[in-house]
């Protein structure tokens, strides 16, 4: 009797742990398919980059980007704008850049990639205000010129505006910030 109830026991915990590990599989897939669709909508909404030359998988709360880029600093920026999303462990950045500088000349390359880069670093460091939740980032403004950053408009804490000239200094390719951020007195 002791050896039956024992074995019913035994049978009845394993069924309910197998049950527990398959819920709990069940929203790591839940989890990863709605990072999937984040990162998907995040790249599609970013006017910079072609998002239907970058493909996304996610494995584990890690994202992996495939793909065809024209520049290196597409890459870096499909990587910044997937990594600021809620619930992205990690990023395994996989994708090619397709080297096009033989179709222009060394000066026109060059100016045309400072403007691009401009253009990257400022909405690097928007996506980043917006992802925040300790900056208000639609009240300010990233003017990119040269790799220098100017930073304008209204914050609520001189911490805000430390934070939000910090974050700015961490992108990639930023040579210097300028913070014309002022406090706002409504706030």
């Amino acid at each position: 009797m002791k050896k039956t109830m024992f074995i019913s026991l035994l049978t009845t915990s394993l069924m309910a742990s197998s049950a527990f590990a398959a819920d709990n599989n069940w929203e790591k897939e839940a989890s990863d398919a709605w990072i999937d669709g984040k990162a998907e909508a995040t790249l599609l909404f970013n006017g910079e980059l072609n998002n239907f030359d970058i493909n996304t998988d996610v494995k584990n709360g890690t994202v992996i980007l495939t793909g065809e880029v024209e520049h290196a600093v597409d890459k870096k920026l499909a990587q910044e704008l997937v990594l600021g999303i809620d619930g992205v462990k990690n990023v395994e950045n996989k994708l090619m850049v397709v080297d096009m500088s033989d179709e222009k000349t060394s000066g026109q390359h060059q100016a045309e990639t400072s403007t691009f880069t401009d253009a990257k670093i400022a909405t690097v460091i928007k996506s980043r205000f917006l992802f925040d939740s300790d900056i208000d980032g639609t009240d300010i403004d990233v003017d990119v010129e040269r790799g220098v950053v100017t930073l304008s408009g209204d914050v609520d804490t001189d911490a805000e505006r430390q934070l939000a000239v910090q974050i700015a200094k961490n992108a990639d390719d930023v040579k210097s910030v300028k913070s014309r951020l002022t406090l706002d007195k409504d706030a």
